[in-house]
């Protein structure tokens, strides 16, 4: 059952992924179209989390932000099945990193890194650009595997094309002492909530307390690894740039909470600029 139902996803994927993207963004519009105004896909978690992060906003601007938000919702979801089918040079030109050399004196000696985006504007193609920009890194992008094997292991060659291998968050330890002898760019999207509140980095982010996954500090403290931000933009409908910013070049030299705190901060300096491009329909403040 499992192959089957693969094979048809993948068939989905690819026939989808063929379509250009002017007619791309006319399916992207009508999906928003049926879901926030037939179905009203999770509007209660989209309002709950804006009104909670923005409690000043007019209900006009808010409502306004709420639709935005589905249209960056739609156009991610249909973005990121077209990424399957993408070519090198597309994903070059429509996800730009414009500052790789902020990684020179780094490269130079040999050090990894560690990146932290987050999914804000178009995260989905990460994994693609990365290879293309950095080709001189190992580049290692930590993903949550599929219950479907056959599902996973597409998703994961697929993916992996520009150079990117995808290790398990469940294997993230292991991972980091595989590749302690090389010259590794890890990419570690760092805004999901945690699972349970125990191992949470707590910090106040967007006017409440706010739960952290705790996997890119303890990491980059362990191994005193260089945390960067990465500040993902839409400059238009399907083309984006990636702009790399400092967190810590010392992690080790902090005191425990400090790296996450730094990177809420940086969050939340872009999503107070430009709302709508962060995703809201995924539930933030589930643990309190």
């Amino acid at each position: 059952m499992n192959l089957i139902l693969a094979s048809i996803l993948i068939f989905f994927i690819m026939i989808l992924g063929l379509i250009p993207f002017p007619l791309l963004y006319f399916y992207s519009d009508l999906l928003y179209w049926v879901l926030y105004r037939v179905f009203g896909y999770r509007k209660k978690v989209v309002l709950a989390n804006l009104t909670g992060a923005f409690p000043e906003m007019e209900r006009k601007y808010l409502k306004r932000i709420i639709k935005k938000t589905y249209k960056n919702f739609t156009d991610i979801l249909l973005e990121g099945i077209k990424g399957f089918t993408m070519s090198h040079d597309q994903v070059f030109r429509r996800h730009r990193v414009l500052n790789p050399e902020i990684l020179d004196p780094f490269r130079a000696s040999g050090k990894s890194i560690i990146t932290v985006p987050s999914h804000y504007g178009n995260w989905e193609w990460g994994a693609l650009s990365a290879g293309l920009y950095l080709e001189d890194y190992s580049i290692v992008a930590f993903y949550k595997p599929l219950t479907n094997p056959y599902a996973d292991r597409f998703m994961r060659k697929n993916r992996s094309r520009t150079g990117t291998f995808l290790a398990s968050i469940y294997k993230t330890s292991s991972t980091f002492k595989d590749y302690s002898n090389k010259r590794t760019l890890f990419i570690m999207a760092a805004d999901q909530s945690p699972s349970n509140a125990r191992n949470a980095v707590w910090v106040d982010f967007l006017g409440r307390k706010t739960a952290f996954l705790h996997g890119p500090e303890k990491h980059a403290l362990h191994d005193n690894l260089p945390v960067f931000f990465v500040d993902i933009q839409r400059e238009k409908r399907g083309f984006y740039t990636l702009e790399l910013s400092l967190i810590a070049e010392n992690p080790a030299e902090l005191m425990p909470g400090e790296l996450t705190r730094r990177y809420a901060g940086k969050l939340e300096e872009v999503i107070r600029k430009k709302p709508e491009d962060w995703l809201w329909t995924h539930r933030r403040w589930k643990l309190t």
